[in-house]
């Protein structure tokens, strides 16, 4: 059971987070040259509503392998929810008045920090200690 809660864990992670960093990302560009920022945003918003699968998947999974309690799954488990709130209240809004005011200040150091925490996060899954990998 385990390893079909981590490969649902790992699945997606990478359907729902990766189109959301790549379109965050490529927003404010879009907004100031022209581009389809609508898109973007819609993208956005949709693989979001879709990320919350992540960390269920991710608790199903830690739990299976009875490692709630591990200091590189509490930590992962808090700059997730930090990821989640920046996106949902710095990224997402921003997005939205960028759409009516062309204004994209701080949108992209937001992005930024998005995008950050998922990659500690996936580098704390991939280098967490008392792996059994062998990596």
């Amino acid at each position: 059971m385990s390893k079909l809660f981590l490969s649902l864990h790992v699945l997606a992670a990478i359907i729902a987070i990766g189109p959301v960093t790549v379109a965050a990302s490529m927003f404010p560009k879009a907004v100031t040259t022209g581009g389809n920022p609508e898109l973007l945003h819609r993208i956005c918003r949709v693989y979001a509503l879709i990320g919350i699968s992540v960390p269920v998947f991710g608790f199903a999974t830690a739990g299976v392998m009875g490692v709630t309690g591990h200091p590189w799954v509490i930590v992962s488990i808090a700059l997730t929810t930090a990821a989640a709130f920046v996106l949902a209240l710095k990224v997402l809004p921003g997005q939205e008045k960028a759409l009516k005011t062309k204004n994209v200040k701080h949108l992209a150091m937001y992005t930024g920090i998005f995008n950050v925490l998922w990659a500690v996060v996936t580098v704390l899954m991939i280098l967490r200690p008392g792996s059994t990998t062998g990596a």
